[in-house]
């Protein structure tokens, strides 16, 4: 090898010369004739220069986030009678350009929360990944500026800027509004700096209106708790609802049918199970865009109703009962949101329904 440049940036044009090899061979006539060759399947070729010198010249784009390094094999054989060669291994990097932006896992995040919520709670959290190198790699997170009512987005939201997670920075009020949007930018650190952004839309539930509900002692899993009925005004593809959980104080303990809206119990209820459980229902239409509604529901698991704390101080209270018996009462609030750039009815969650259980 005379000069080899190394590493070689990942944008460079095919055609760049990134090497010069010399190659000597001290017999005379044909024995000291020498050709030379490169293994086939690199982006890389060997160009013949002035005598006995070989340019190694890249063919095709190269592309450090699918291969980093390169081992080259370079052959010289003489015409000799029998034929004599050798073999040298190069080792070329490919260096990082910023050529990546950040991509955000999901197209868009939806966090849902009931009203009364502690300043400083987490709402979601976003997450983007670039496959760049070192600090064209390295994502920052910031929320665009914006308003909601009036106000500056950063009134409402905040969000971590190594984390992505997002919290509430005051408490919301449903009777103020319903939902909000934000937008939320993932910048890497290279130089010029690459970006994409994403909608995160924060639904707001209503902590007032409770429906009580007492379902006996049936606690073995697969027991049916409660149904959630939703009534879509559009007709055809617009009105196919589905129902799902978004939100749960035990992720493990309830299911609910997607087309049917029941909720059962996945599984048995044990003493380690927290007293408060609180659910956030989405039922969704199928229509596009898709638009949804959302209601929040709270069981509490007790075998007398004077440990049921009063409906107000209701919370993500994760103190555990050790129980013996259990009451299950579904306190259901009810809520609708509508897209204010909707093209069809939103669906609307017109009751919770008392389920019959067998004893």
């Amino acid at each position: 090898m005379k000069s080899l440049t190394n590493p070689i940036p990942e944008n460079v044009s095919p055609g760049t010369e990134v090497g010069i090899i010399n190659v000597q061979d001290r017999d005379s006539e044909t024995n000291r004739q020498v050709r030379c060759s490169i293994q086939q399947n690199v982006p890389f070729k060997l160009v013949p220069s002035i005598k006995n010198y070989y340019s190694v010249v890249s063919t095709g784009q190269l592309d450090r986030e699918l291969v980093s390094d390169y081992n080259i094999t370079i052959t010289a054989t003489d015409e000799g009678s029998p034929p004599l060669s050798s073999s040298k291994t190069v080792q070329l990097s490919v260096a990082d350009i910023n050529d990546n932006p950040p991509v955000f896992e999901e197209q868009s995040y939806s966090a849902y929360v009931s009203e009364n919520n502690k300043p400083g709670s987490t709402l979601c959290s976003v997450s983007a990944r670039d496959p760049d190198w070192r600090q064209n790699g390295t994502v920052v997170y910031s929320l665009l500026s914006g308003e909601v009512n009036g106000a500056p987005v950063s009134s409402y939201v905040s969000v971590n800027g190594d984390t992505g997670v997002i919290h509430a920075v005051r408490s919301f009020d449903y009777e103020q509004f319903r939902s909000f949007k934000v937008h939320v930018m993932a910048r890497d650190n290279g130089s010029p700096p690459l970006s994409s952004n994403v909608t995160v839309s924060v639904f707001i539930s209503d902590g007032n209106s409770f429906m009580t509900e007492l379902v006996p002692k049936a606690a073995h899993g697969g027991s049916l708790v409660s149904k959630v009925i939703a009534v879509d005004a559009d007709s055809g593809q617009n009105a196919w609802l589905s129902y799902h959980i978004v939100k749960s104080t035990d992720p493990g303990l309830f299911t609910i049918g997607v087309h049917s809206g029941e909720i059962r119990t996945q599984r048995d209820i044990s003493e380690s199970d927290s007293m408060k459980q609180n659910l956030i229902v989405s039922v969704k239409d199928n229509g596009q865009p898709s638009l949804s509604a959302t209601c929040s529901m709270y069981l509490l698991i007790s075998d007398n109703l004077a440990e049921v704390p009063e409906l107000k101080d209701i919370s993500y209270d994760e103190k555990n009962s050790k129980l013996t018996s259990y009451l299950i009462i579904a306190l259901v609030c009810v809520s609708t949101f509508f897209d204010l750039h909707h093209h069809h009815h939103g669906c609307e969650v017109l009751s919770q329904e008392k389920a019959q259980t067998v004893v």
